[in-house]
């Protein structure tokens, strides 16, 4: 499928996208790749003794794999100039090692930005676990071509 265009993008469009399953791989991954190996995520006995009871992913782990989600649609395939923002994202509840999360994203508002040969559009963004409980919240900013002329 090739991106949608500025242009076919409206208030109140929704996508969601399929669901992905962390596993210990990828957050051993997300810890090598940004340094972060809190015992919370990395120590079984540790996180045990927590009141989760269990590992956890990283937050910035489950926005992660939900941003590439959403890419994984198609949707913004070849058309998206940029993530621009992210707005006031929240971390609700955690992921844990088996679950399978899935990303919820409506359009709320689109601005033509003719200098840069496009638009902005806001979206607000839920990432959501197997049993469909809100585990993030917030909205992304993105930059979006118009269609050519």
């Amino acid at each position: 499928m090739a991106g949608l265009y500025f242009e076919e993008f409206f208030v109140g469009q929704k996508v969601i996208t399929v669901g992905r399953t962390i596993n210990e791989g990828a957050i051993f991954d997300f810890a090598g790749l940004t340094g972060d190996f809190n015992q919370i995520h990395t120590d079984a006995a540790f996180a045990a003794k927590t009141q989760f009871g269990q590992r956890i992913a990283h937050g910035l782990l489950g926005l992660s794999i939900a941003t590439g989600l959403i890419m994984q649609t198609g949707f913004l395939e070849g058309t998206v100039l940029a993530f621009r923002e992210i707005n006031e994202w929240k971390f609700v509840k955690p992921f844990f090692i088996g679950d399978t999360l899935h990303a919820e994203l409506t359009v709320t508002e689109t601005k033509a930005l003719p200098r840069i040969g496009g638009g902005a559009i806001l979206a607000d963004i839920v990432v959501k676990n197997q049993t469909d409980e809100t585990c993030q919240r917030g909205s992304l900013n993105l930059l979006v071509l118009s269609k050519p002329k």
